[in-house]
């Protein structure tokens, strides 16, 4: 489906995507397939607890948002920027499609279309 929009909504173990139009909305959920325990941060440890970035899922991600020309990324926590530092610093040419990355905790897939279409009709409205 060739669109326009799209809005990913991603924390460190799934992404679900959607690219859409005015009339309709094609969603892809993807997974890292990693599991995860709970980490806390201590003071003194290398790195803070903090997970390493999941490079094959989130080219995996950048492969199905390639229909759209606008993205928009959101979602609780540090996952969505570094989506966004992963695109500027390894897809140079996608790096302008990103038009947004905002916090979002854990909407439905209607809340996060609904979203979506309100913030690209704002961004719309800023467009010479």
């Amino acid at each position: 489906m060739q669109t326009q929009h799209a809005v990913v909504w991603l924390d460190h173990r799934q992404a679900r995507i959607f690219l859409f139009d005015r009339d309709h909305a094609e969603s892809v959920k993807l997974s890292t397939g990693k599991q995860f325990d709970q980490v806390h941060k201590h003071a003194g440890t290398l790195g803070g607890g903090r997970h390493e970035a999941d490079t094959a899922f989130l080219n995996g991600i950048v492969k199905a948002l390639q229909p759209a020309v606008e993205w928009l990324f959101v979602g609780p926590g540090s996952a969505k920027d570094e989506l966004a530092k992963h695109v500027k610093s390894h897809h140079h040419n996608d790096a302008a499609r990103i038009i947004g990355v905002e916090s979002a905790d854990h909407p439905t897939d209607g809340e996060i279309v609904a979203l979506a279409r309100k913030f690209f009709k704002a961004a719309d409205r800023l467009l010479p």
